[in-house]
């Protein structure tokens, strides 16, 4: 019962077609924490049928100021926390978890059943490693990269900028945490929206 209920309560927003897209996408997520978390919350409540969470890490006392977890998440892996509260949003998506590190000898894996990965790691050697495998072995895919949501300056410089055919990047490009200082959830949750938001445009629309 819970499930036509929640099928027909997307339907009466979003519509059928717009729905049905969204049932089908596959969205790999790298990187769970501030940026991630954020983005697999919007995707879920949009309904995204299959989302692929990766990440190694556990939740510290230290991720609640801007990530999407809960003092009573402190000391659980962050993939089995977030699959944990996107069930309680809704309990019928198909929420893949990978509790590992990515590196270029499993990436060809991980990735190989998304139509859109999305790069929302902290580290910029990280970032650049999974951008280039990538581009370079899954060409046919859509790539969203994240880069510069570091504390609390202007909201408007947070951007959505198409670099090549299917790769884009969210976020002002500047700001990061030794500059900056700090990382606010306020900030981080725009970048995570831009992020977000092209992967919604992606599916509905299969943008060129």
């Amino acid at each position: 019962m819970l499930r036509e209920e929640i099928d027909r309560a997307l339907r009466q927003r979003h519509g059928d077609e717009v729905q049905d897209k969204l049932y089908q996408a596959r969205v790999a997520i790298a990187g769970i924490g501030g940026v991630g978390s954020h983005i697999a919350y919007m995707l879920a409540r949009a309904g995204v049928g299959h989302l692929h969470l990766i990440d190694f890490d556990v939740v510290d006392i230290t991720n609640i100021h801007r990530q999407q977890y809960s003092c009573l998440d402190i000391g659980e892996k962050k993939t089995a926390a977030l699959a944990a509260a996107i069930s309680g949003i809704n309990p019928f998506l198909d929420v893949r978890t990978s509790d590992c590190r990515v590196t270029e000898d499993n990436m060809g894996e991980l990735f190989q059943d998304a139509d859109i990965i999305i790069e929302a790691f902290d580290k910029p050697e990280a970032k650049a490693m999974l951008v280039n495998y990538a581009l370079e072995h899954f060409p046919e895919k859509y790539l969203i990269a994240n880069s510069g949501m570091a504390g609390y300056g202007d909201s408007n410089l947070i951007h959505t900028r198409k670099c090549m055919k299917k790769f884009y990047i969210c976020g002002d490009e500047q700001a990061d945490v030794e500059k900056e200082g700090t990382l606010f959830a306020a900030r981080v949750a725009i970048c995570a929206g831009h992020a977000a938001n092209m992967a919604i445009r992606l599916i509905l629309e299969n943008e060129r």
